[in-house]
């Protein structure tokens, strides 16, 4: 079984809350690469994230996409349209193979009505994205690329790192440097200096669609 990501929709489900919503759903498999959501699109379907990660972004004005989020195992997608009914706002694909529990709005909703203590659990989630969104804008303005990339990179540590050899850390998720630079506002120039930078520290080494972080105390510090 793939390891839930902690504090996940999914991890903070009960057994039996996770068996109802299983039941009422069903199991799909997607591709690298596939589209579950587009944005601007009035679907209204949910997904709940067994396996694989996928990234959630949109399409800047003047092309490229501006990375917004990152979600693993257990994450809740899809559920503001499920409960607003309007268009959604961010497009999200897969970044690998990818499994989910798919329910349509009604079923989703039934859930919800079934199980009030979740709907807790949905307003605790999309308050920890508002304020993560305010972090990050704050971010914008406080830090150059350089720092921003950092920051990124022990986000990724965290979250998708692995031991490597001594005390280092191996990011098993797969960023091109394009999705990097979508997802910390900057140009891929930029990103590509920044890498170099933290390289030249000894903090990190690259390879292709590969990160090592040797220094994660060094990262966090200049990610403050």
């Amino acid at each position: 079984m793939t390891p839930l990501e902690p504090d996940s929709f999914l991890a903070e489900l009960t057994a039996v809350e996770r068996a109802d919503l299983e039941t009422r759903g069903r199991v799909r498999d997607f591709g690298r690469g596939d589209v579950l959501f587009t944005e601007g699109e009035r679907s209204t379907w949910v997904a709940v994230l067994l396996a694989g990660r996928v990234k959630a972004y949109s399409y800047r004005e003047h092309g490229g996409e501006a990375l917004l989020a990152v979600r693993g195992p257990g994450a809740l997608l899809g559920e503001v349209a499920a409960i607003d009914g309007l268009p959604r706002s961010a497009t999200v694909s897969t970044l690998e193979p990818a499994r989910a529990v798919a329910l349509t709005a009604d079923e989703f909703m039934a859930f919800l009505q079934a199980h009030g203590r979740v709907s807790i659990l949905i307003m605790r989630t999309l308050c920890q994205r508002w304020r993560d969104a305010d972090r990050k804008r704050v971010e914008f303005g406080m830090f150059d690329a350089t720092g921003r990339v950092a920051q990124r990179l022990v986000e990724l540590a965290e979250r998708f790192g692995v031991p490597h050899e001594r005390e280092s850390v191996r990011i098993t998720l797969n960023l091109s440097q394009e999705e990097l630079a979508g997802w910390v506002g900057a140009s891929r120039e930029a990103v590509s200096k920044a890498l170099r930078t933290l390289r030249r520290h000894g903090w990190i080494e690259t390879g292709r669609r590969r990160v090592i972080v040797h220094d994660l105390q060094a990262l966090r510090r200049h990610a403050r």
